[in-house]
């Protein structure tokens, strides 16, 4: 199925093309996102072949050369292309298997390649976080965007109503969660020729990010918002990832509040001017608790489009996700796989017990968990095996601190828990840590406690490559403008290109 030719959610309608288009359209999320592979490629993109410089992206997929032979040089960060598809297949049909509309969130990759391929597997459209996104988005054709913030940028509001007035097709809903945010849209968007779509944001609880904090709160914000000239409100949304102390129970619980919000601001005729209700809700860590409790949802005036919103499946990864995914609960329902490979050199080996990578906070996550050392390439021979007994213990900006074993064959502490602990919430910065572990030190590394002696590395040579497992995807993409779509044999088959 093309990208342009999804399938329309139950209850919404099928964005048309856009202007001066006909069908094929030149300028669908595919045929835009195609263009891409025309790019000239230089000293930007970093890993890739210096000898492909002036090559296009497609050109050099056309090569098929090997990451490892191909004259790539580290550190070389690579997505496994068969990961990555069985990831988009995956959720495209868990979302339809449940009556689910899915806008999956496109902060996380911001690549354009990327979003047209989760359209042809059924996403609705793409969730956003801020103007700029909204404007790649819409640079490579996409018809459909939810943006998951109040938008009180005057000058990126004129921009919407400009593209809404431009293509009758376009489909734009953002939230909103105070009178004073309806106020400055309203103002901004006056003459407008249509109006904004607004949904109000319910917060997730005390403590939690953006969002109205109770129903009266909710209430008077969708008054204001139901009578101001230039927004149409058309549902409720939230980020039940927020619910403090988060549960099944608790999460469920939320997300019944928000199904309420909903049946209320109905029955009081706040939804009159809304040709569909949209009801939205779902990151990465609760879909299935989403899926249970949309799947309740009382009849309402209109059809009510449960929109889905999750982004980090693309990639999945190796710590954060892997342990919270919705999928350990219901396996049955499948598994994601997890699909970055962070490739890095040993570049010293000043003393017995420890190694240094060249790759460091410049090339690889580290909000949520440091990265998890999972296979040397022997640099002599090409020989692959497991990363047994290393961890990485620190970051510089360009270096990995790695240890190993102690000599009595005892493997150290794994990273992952408690060397760098999880913010708050997801995407938030933790604070420096006073033990070294998760905060920056005086000489600029992350998660290195002061005194611990490494031991034995035996085996490790320089030259050698060693591939790190990675946390957080959305802190991932965002460090490579260009990442090589690799294949199981390591055949570089395609190249994602990011915009952040």
């Amino acid at each position: 199925m093309a990208a342009a030719d999804q399938p329309p959610a139950p209850g919404s309608t099928a964005p048309g093309p856009l202007p001066g288009s006909t069908a094929p359209s030149p300028a669908t999320p595919a045929a835009l996102a195609a263009r891409l592979g025309d790019e000239r490629l230089d000293h930007r993109f970093k890993g890739l072949p210096p000898d492909a410089d002036g090559l296009t992206a497609d050109e050099l997929a056309a090569q098929r050369r090997n990451v490892f032979t191909g004259g790539f040089t580290t550190p070389l960060l690579t997505l496994s292309a068969e990961s990555l598809e069985h990831n988009l297949a995956l959720l495209g049909t868990y979302a339809a298997r449940h009556g689910l509309a899915f806008a999956p969130h496109g902060k996380t990759t911001m690549a354009p390649r990327l979003f047209a391929r989760q359209l042809a597997h059924g996403a609705w459209g793409i969730t956003v976080a801020v103007p700029h996104q909204v404007r790649v988005c819409r640079a490579f054709g996409v018809g459909r965007v939810f943006l998951a913030n109040e938008l009180v940028d005057a000058a990126a509001l004129r921009w919407v109503a400009g593209q809404l007035a431009d293509d009758p097709g376009f489909r734009f809903v953002c939230y909103v969660d105070s009178v004073r945010g309806v106020e400055l849209m309203d103002e901004a968007l006056a003459g407008s020729a249509r109006p904004v779509d607004v949904v109000v944001e319910l917060a997730a609880g005390e403590g939690a990010r953006t969002g109205v904090r109770t129903e009266a709160a909710a209430l008077e914000v969708a008054g204001a918002a139901a009578r101001a000239a230039s927004l149409r409100l058309v549902g409720v949304a939230g980020y039940e990832a927020q619910v403090p102390d988060a549960s099944p129970e608790a999460v469920r619980a939320w997300l019944r509040r928000l199904v309420a919000l909903a049946a209320e601001l109905d029955g009081r005729g706040l939804f009159a001017d809304a040709e569909e209700i949209v009801l939205s809700a779902g990151g990465s860590e609760w879909f299935d608790a989403v899926a249970e409790v949309f799947a309740e949802v009382p009849e309402l005036s209109a059809p009510v489009l449960k929109l889905l919103r999750s982004g980090a499946y693309v990639s999945h990864d190796h710590g954060h996700y892997e342990r919270l995914t919705p999928f350990n609960r219901v396996p049955d329902e499948g598994a994601l796989a997890p699909a970055f490979l962070l490739w890095a050199q040993v570049v010293s080996r000043p003393t017995p017990g420890e190694a240094f990578l060249n790759a460091g906070k410049r090339d690889v996550s580290y909000d949520l968990a440091l990265p998890v050392p999972l296979l040397v390439r022997s640099g002599r021979d090409g020989s692959v095996r497991p990363a047994e007994g290393l961890a990485v213990t620190a970051l510089s900006d360009q270096h990995a601190w790695l240890r190993t074993a102690p000599a009595d064959g005892t493997a150290p502490a794994p990273p992952a828990e408690g060397t760098a602990p999880a913010p708050p919430a997801e995407g938030t910065a933790p604070a420096p840590g006073a033990d070294g572990t998760a905060g920056d030190t005086a000489d600029g590394t992350v998660g290195r406690t002061a005194g611990t002696a490494p031991g034995g590395c035996e085996g490790l040579e320089v030259g050698d490559w060693v591939a790190l497992g990675l946390a957080h995807p959305c802190t991932v993409f965002e460090k490579w403008p260009m990442i090589p779509v690799v294949a199981s044999d390591g055949t570089a088959v395609d190249y994602v290109r990011t915009f952040f």
